[in-house]
């Protein structure tokens, strides 16, 4: 009976024991080979000294935090608006009308589209010569396509933050619309009958019901966003760029010895991100709890 008991306990840890392995041991490795470059071990290039050398050139630069402010405005900002739009669409998809079951369906679409795809689709949508500046060419609006704004390769990121609304908004949107489809229209029915209107409808009852699948999804999108260097680095400007760029590159120098420097970048990416992603979670919980 005690055998039984214990083969019941340790089932889900042995299925679950070759996957997590494997992301024990490639995840970890990297992580150790990561942190032991970052403090100067890099023996390839003859460097066997620890040393916290390669954080303080990195947190002396002129441009870190400046770089570290930019990763933080991206990836708040794509969070904060993606929230937004996300349960506005939720809120017009709940209901049945005529075609919804097809817009719900074109909703999903970005969903499984490559971040690299809808980066390239956004350069031949927005940029100078993309088809909204030809189309305001024809409509007379402006003169010439360089007239038009520019929204790649700018300073505030206006096509990075277009990439990623474009993708991350159905992902929290199908969460919020799940719960919502779930929860059904009893609770707005009896606070109607109450005399709440359609803002006060929202805030007492919808709000608190979505909140905790607004809040996982968005700590899942600001983790990704914060981390993010494909779509910065093809769409934002050289300088200022994000850290995950700026670590990347020093990564793909030619000069190994910028190794450590990557490495070191990536390190205090990584703890500003968990710092971050732990004081959210925090206000989260609060927010849920209040």
């Amino acid at each position: 009976m005690n055998r039984l008991k214990l083969m019941e306990r340790l089932t889900v840890p042995l299925m679950l024991f070759p996957a997590l392995a494997i992301v024990i041991v490639l995840f970890g490795g990297g992580m150790i080979s990561g942190v032991g470059q970052s403090v100067g071990y890099f023996p390839v290039i003859g460097l066997e000294e620890f040393t916290l050398q390669y954080y303080q050139d990195v947190l002396t630069d002129d441009g870190f935090f400046e770089s570290l402010w930019l990763t933080f405005r991206l990836a708040f900002l794509s969070t904060l608006f993606s929230s937004v739009l996300a349960v506005a669409f939720a809120l017009v998809l709940r209901h049945a009308f005529r075609g919804s079951r097809f817009l719900t369906f074109m909703y999903q679409i970005p969903i499984p589209i490559p971040h690299l795809v809808v980066a390239t689709g956004i350069v031949l949508l927005v940029s100078q010569s993309g088809l909204l500046s030809r189309g305001t060419v024809a409509l007379g609006l402006t003169e010439t396509p360089r007239d038009f704004p520019v929204m790649v390769f700018d300073r505030p990121g206006v096509a990075i933050q277009l990439t990623f609304l474009w993708k991350e908004v159905p992902f929290i949107g199908i969460v919020v619309l799940a719960v919502l489809k779930s929860v059904g229209p009893q609770y707005e029915e009896i606070a109607q009958t109450l005399g709440a209107n359609a803002w006060q409808r929202f805030r007492y009852v919808l709000l608190p019901l979505i909140l905790p699948g607004i809040l996982s999804t968005s700590i899942i999108v600001f983790a990704f966003v914060f981390a993010n260097y494909e779509i910065p680095l093809l769409l934002g400007v050289r300088h200022p760029t994000t850290l995950p760029v700026m670590a990347f590159r020093n990564y793909q120098d030619p000069d190994l010895a910028l190794r450590p420097q990557a490495m070191a970048i990536s390190m205090i990416l990584a703890v500003v991100a968990i710092a971050l992603l732990v004081a959210y979670r925090w206000l989260a919980r609060y927010a849920v709890d209040r």
